[in-house]
């Protein structure tokens, strides 16, 4: 099987860096992994957060795309239940227009932040918390397909004076809540596994392709699988590596926010934790794949089979943006 390999960046805040850096190192990254060769850049959008520094990625999006030459850029994703769905798609048509080809539009219902910036992102409204999702996704669609219903209020208005550009369209999920809506709009199909990995089954895919045929949308759908990835010289140096996001992961199960902490300070915390902590944080780890090159090589290669897809993306959280850019460096190696 051939496998695309592409990027999940979160615009993690790295340790080894102030973070006012965190977006530049997002674009410095991005222009390796154009050089690399990886296929798609998306970037995440996360609010009132101490670990990410990426809160409007179709800003992010628009810088890399402006200094890279062949890697497809988009949002991974734009947490649509906080936006007009006529804004985002101004904004993508835009980007469609000034870089031909290479834009994905994806799309999330999660909030992205607090219960108090999703009050703050709607004010002077009150917020929806996604139970207008379906209807602002069908919307979207038809704001960038310029295909809206004649019946609908909607149906005149004139996204771009060329609509014809277009983003590809992606919809994200972690454990199949968004799978047949997904596959009922005609949306592809991003599914997230390293945010839920024990509930992020295949059959979420199949679930997908049956609404896909039932709503005969013309056209094959495109799956991606996006999983946490820690890459290295060996297995023990990418296992610290990876430390540092799988701690953060159960402090935040565990009640905690603090900033990033060294591969280190990891250890040192696991040694003094109880076996009940010591027990989940190696069920978390568990879940990532992590590795030399041949090794992550060889397990993507197998949840791709599994998952029936061929293009995988990569999420990476390190400490250091150091070792963040020797993951990616390490990681295509293998393939």
């Amino acid at each position: 099987m051939s496998i695309k390999l592409s990027v999940v960046d979160q615009s993690p805040v790295h340790g080894s860096h102030a973070a006012i850096d965190a977006p530049h190192l997002t674009i410095e990254l991005a222009q390796l992994c154009d050089a690399l060769g990886y296929y798609r850049y998306w970037v995440a959008e996360h609010h009132d957060s101490i670990h990410f520094a990426n809160p409007c990625p179709e800003i992010m999006a628009t810088a890399i795309a402006s200094v890279t030459k062949n890697i497809r850029v988009g949002s991974g994703g734009v947490m649509l239940s906080h936006y007009s769905p006529l804004k985002v798609a101004e904004c993508f048509k835009m980007l469609a227009t000034l870089f031909p080809d290479r834009i994905d539009l994806g799309i999330g219902r999660a909030p992205g932040g607090t219960g108090l910036t999703s009050q703050a992102l709607a004010f002077p409204h009150q917020p929806h918390h996604g139970d207008l999702y379906a209807q602002q996704a069908q919307l979207l669609k038809g704001f960038i397909e310029g295909n809206l219903p004649q019946n609908n209020a909607f149906s005149q208005i004139n996204v771009m004076p060329d609509n014809s550009p277009q983003p590809e369209l992606w919809m994200l999920g972690s454990s199949g809540g968004s799978a047949g809506l997904a596959g009922y709009l005609g949306y592809n199909i991003a599914l997230a596994r390293f945010i839920d990995p024990d509930n992020c089954h295949p059959s979420i895919f199949t679930e997908y392709l049956e609404q896909w045929k039932q709503a005969e949308h013309p056209g094959t759908p495109t799956r991606m699988l996006a999983i946490a990835c820690i890459c290295a010289d060996t297995e023990e140096e990418a296992k610290l590596r990876a430390g540092t996001a799988v701690y953060r992961k159960l402090a935040a199960q565990l009640g905690m926010r603090e900033a990033f902490l060294t591969p280190a300070e990891v250890q040192d915390r696991y040694n003094a934790f109880p076996a009940a902590h010591q027990a989940e944080y190696d069920h978390i780890l568990n879940g990532y794949t992590v590795g030399t090159p041949e090794q992550c090589a060889e397990e993507i290669t197998q949840l791709a089979s599994a998952f029936n897809c061929n293009e995988v993306a990569t999420v990476a959280v390190t400490h250091s943006q150091a070792d963040r850019i020797d993951s990616y460096t390490q990681l295509i190696k293998g393939f």
